[in-house]
């Protein structure tokens, strides 16, 4: 019973998820009710997250659930994030009308399977952290379904990600059978250098969990599924996913296999390389802006494994550093694409930008930041993001991952430039409705300042990410 003491915050999401559920059932008409009661409830798990001390080191339920700065970290990061996104997307799934009771509560089962995942040290728990959060996010993807291209994306995760659960599984049950246990501990105690069984076991379950980043070559869901979700989805799925992802690499590359570094690296390294090249190169031809930045999530996936490769703590601190940043040029983005609206419809194609900046100056300005931001141009905190992780792999003497990405930001400015081009120097369109929504814009504003001014004090993020130490 004492370890309950510290899983609080996950204790309290889970009845908040029971009890929204209650409400829904028996009060009708009650989706805006419980939609803002599940805000309340991750500003609630929120606060119960900075009632314990950052700097603790606890393992809970026979060493099989780690709390400690790196978990904490990451669940701040996921439930901040789910509150930025279910904030800005409210107006806009009443807009579309899928403002129903699940919706939120099928957002909050899959933030808590995420917190899960970030704390496991047990295979068998991180895999029913994953498939809670995997199963929300099928339902989730086709939520609307009066639109074809919704169901389809849905369909279209659940197949493939269903296939990449499998092979994860089969993954986990290898490393089981060739070291006795599913604990990380106790599978670094148990480690042989020559055991082939094992590498194939971590072969398997990096490729279930390269899927859930959409690195190359496991990305083909994420550009269909991006544009045919809607929106709010889709900002769902560009951030929050890859936070509980990046941990879960992290920890399980770095506690019970740190050893066999020499047989995981070059896979890490192929997955890097590959996902900052296709990123950086398919993007080009796209028209939808939901599309585009799939392939841009894939690029910048790249980037953070880039870190994750070195095999330091040094490479772990960037590779958070940059998700970290990732995901607020990301919650811009969205926010930027939630105010193009006009008669009851949003627009998402690239040619919808045309002459932006002549009817809206502030939401061009803000577009200009992010484009900016995500090409990595000093001196907005995009920039510092790809200088961590590039410092961290030179540090190593990785020269060919380095200069790989560089080539690939330098392809990928491309793109970002090329938008810019469109909104300011286009001919102008048809002008938006003016979005009123107090929580979308206080969302964009902050994250904009974020990246605008980032650069004056950047220690402060560095400063709190160094206290996290792996090896």
């Amino acid at each position: 019973m004492i370890n309950l003491n510290f899983i609080y915050s996950e204790i309290f999401l889970a009845l908040s998820i029971m009890a929204l559920l209650l409400i829904g059932v028996f009060k009708k008409n009650s989706s805006t009710l419980i939609y803002n009661l599940s805000i309340i409830s991750l500003f609630s798990c929120l606060a119960l997250m900075f009632s314990f001390p950052f700097n603790e080191n606890i393992k809970l339920f026979n060493e099989s659930y780690q709390i400690d700065n790196l978990s904490t970290f990451m669940k701040i990061l996921t439930i901040v994030s789910g509150i930025f996104v279910l904030i800005s997307s409210n107006n806009y799934i009443q807009t579309i009308k899928i403002n129903k009771i699940e919706y939120p509560i099928l957002a909050l089962s899959s933030i808590l399977g995420m917190m899960v995942m970030i704390s496991s040290n047990d295979l068998i728990l991180f895999y029913i952290g994953l498939e809670l959060q995997s199963l929300a996010l099928y339902v989730l993807a086709s939520f609307n379904r009066d639109n074809l291209l919704s169901s389809e994306s849905g369909l279209k995760y659940f197949v493939l990600s269903a296939l990449s659960s499998g092979l994860l599984l089969y993954g986990c049950s290898l490393i089981y059978g060739f070291s006795g246990s599913t604990n990380f501990f106790i599978i670094a105690e148990n480690l042989t250098e020559n055991s082939y069984g094992l590498t194939f076991g971590i072969v398997f379950i990096l490729v279930g969990l390269a899927f859930k980043i959409s690195a190359v070559p496991f990305h083909m869901w994420a550009p269909d599924v991006y544009e045919g979700s809607p929106t709010s989805v889709t900002t769902f799925f560009a951030i929050l996913p890859k936070i509980a992802a990046l941990t879960v690499f992290i920890r399980f590359l770095y506690v019970p296999f740190i050893n066999l570094i020499d047989q995981w690296q070059m896979i890490i390294v192929f997955l890097s390389i590959a996902s900052m090249l296709f990123g950086a190169i398919a993007a080009i031809g796209q028209k939808n802006l939901k599309r585009l930045i799939a392939y841009s999530s894939i690029g910048h996936m790249g980037y953070a494994l880039a870190g994750l490769a070195t095999g330091t703590n040094q490479g772990i601190h960037s590779s958070i550093t940059y998700i970290t940043i990732y995901l607020f040029m990301n919650m811009a983005f969205f926010c930027c694409l939630f105010m193009m609206k006009r008669d009851e419809k949003y627009f998402e194609n690239i040619e919808d930008l045309s002459g932006l900046s002549k009817n809206h100056p502030m939401l061009s300005f803000s577009f200009l930041l992010v484009l900016f931001s995500l090409a990595g141009i000093p001196p907005l905190a995009g920039f510092f993001a790809k200088f961590y992780v590039f410092s961290a792999v030179i540090e190593e003497s990785m020269y060919f991952l380095a200069v790989v990405g560089l080539l690939s930001t330098v392809i990928a400015a491309f793109y970002y430039l090329r938008l810019i081009k469109i909104i300011y120097f286009d001919k102008d369109k048809e002008k938006y409705e003016v979005n009123h929504n107090m929580g979308l814009k206080l969302t964009l504003i902050l994250s904009s300042i974020f990246i605008l001014f980032y650069f004056i004090y950047p220690s402060w993020l560095i400063q709190i990410i160094e206290k996290i130490n792996i090896i």
